[in-house]
């Protein structure tokens, strides 16, 4: 394996790149598109890669996703380098002159800015030929909702891109500008969510007691379940958290003794196998206090995470390529409460997620006026291609 800095590195991507991939990440900030509708972002990705050469351009993945491969000429590993498609339903408030062109639709994660950096490697790729193995360039879909990684792997045809090293990196507001974190081991949480509906029977306000009102359940599921949690944070490892964040009884009436109730909530632990023991105790715990009260219960899971958990191996090879782009090491807290859907390629292979730091003064992830730093480009692209050098040439 080869460990020496590429020859190039130092000087790729060269300011007119730099330019091209940083007007072009402000484009497709201006055009977000949501989870598994990312039909146009798709395409306007795949033009981009087609001055690049790949070998082949597999679209429609997991939905809208889309993968460009290069190949070398000798037998050797294939690196899947991964970024994201999608974009987050919330109103952009942000003065740039690239904000949003879509009310209540933005780029407040950083996607856009992945997906250039990503981009820069295809650039790097189409001048420096793989002497052997291949690189697989993954632009996700469906990220924010833990959907997209599960039904890119489910498809078909993506068993023969199956990847031996997996790598990918998240930009991360407050850690120094160009700096990065990354370690072995959980570096994020799993997580889910929970839909309850708990059905009684509407009755006339003024005669309540002819009705079955869920309304003494929906209060205690909103007090026991966040007491379902365990553990300081996700250092521990029980760590366990249940947040409600919605809930709605009966109709807008004055007249009506409420029949039905809806509960929403968030499950969140460090490991996936931690997520199975709080599975359990929160379906108990519903099906208690439904059943003591008479009422019927349908629950539905939704935005399922797996937890993420950094590879030694892969963990090296993005140290390695840290030391070669110059990149500055910094620390964090690890693991972060926060999911990502990355963590479905844990089990295909060795893999590592990298923190890219975003600066001190960058709104957080998922804020109003968040902007992804163009900054990033020129070091994220660096630490892929380095990567990608002690790897395959």
């Amino acid at each position: 394996m080869k460990t020496d800095a590429a020859p190039i590195s130092a000087n790729f991507p060269d300011a007119q790149d730099l330019r091209e991939l940083t007007a072009w990440r402000q484009d497709m900030h201006a055009q977000p598109e949501l989870s598994g509708q990312e039909g146009k972002t798709a395409q306007r990705v795949a033009a981009a890669l087609a001055p690049t050469d790949p070998d082949e351009i597999v679209t429609g993945l997991g939905g809208q996703g889309l993968a460009a491969v290069y190949t070398g000429a000798a037998t050797g590993p294939t690196v899947l380098i991964r970024c994201e498609l999608d974009g987050l339903p919330i109103h952009e408030t942000g003065a740039v002159a690239h904000r949003s062109r879509h009310p209540g639709r933005g780029h407040l994660c950083g996607h856009d800015g992945h997906m250039a950096i990503v981009l820069g490697v295809a650039r790097w790729l189409g001048a420096h030929r793989p002497q052997r193995g291949r690189a697989v360039l993954l632009f996700q879909p469906a990220e924010e909702t833990g959907a997209g990684a599960a039904a890119v792997i489910a498809d078909p045809r993506f068993a023969p891109l199956r990847p031996d090293l997996a790598l990918a990196l998240h930009n991360y507001p407050g850690l120094p500008l160009g700096a990065a974190v990354v370690r072995p081991g959980v570096a994020h949480c799993a997580s889910r969510g929970i839909k309850l509906v708990l059905s009684g029977r509407t009755a006339h306000a003024a005669q309540p007691e002819l009705g079955l009102s869920p309304g003494p359940v929906l209060a205690r599921l909103i007090a026991e379940l966040p007491a379902l949690g365990a553990g300081q944070g996700p250092e521990d490892a029980e760590f366990a958290r249940v947040t409600v964040t919605h809930a709605s009884l009966g109709a807008p009436s004055f007249g009506i003794a409420p029949g039905q109730a809806e509960l929403w909530a968030t499950l969140r632990t460090r490991t996936d196998a931690g997520m199975a023991r709080l599975v359990a105790r929160v379906e108990a715990l519903v099906m208690q206090a439904a059943a003591a009260q008479g009422l019927a219960v349908t629950q539905d899971w939704h935005d399922v995470f797996a937890h993420v958990e950094n590879a030694p191996e892969a963990v090296a090879v993005f140290t390695r390529a840290m030391q070669a782009a110059k990149v500055p090491p910094t620390d964090l807290d690890l693991p972060m409460r926060a999911s990502e859907d990355f963590g479905r390629f844990s089990a295909l292979c060795p893999a590592a997620m990298l923190l890219l730091g975003a600066g001190e003064a960058c709104p957080p992830l998922h804020a109003p006026d968040y902007d992804f730093p163009d900054a990033l480009i020129a070091p994220g692209v660096r630490l892929f291609t380095e990567a990608l050098w002690a790897q395959l040439y």
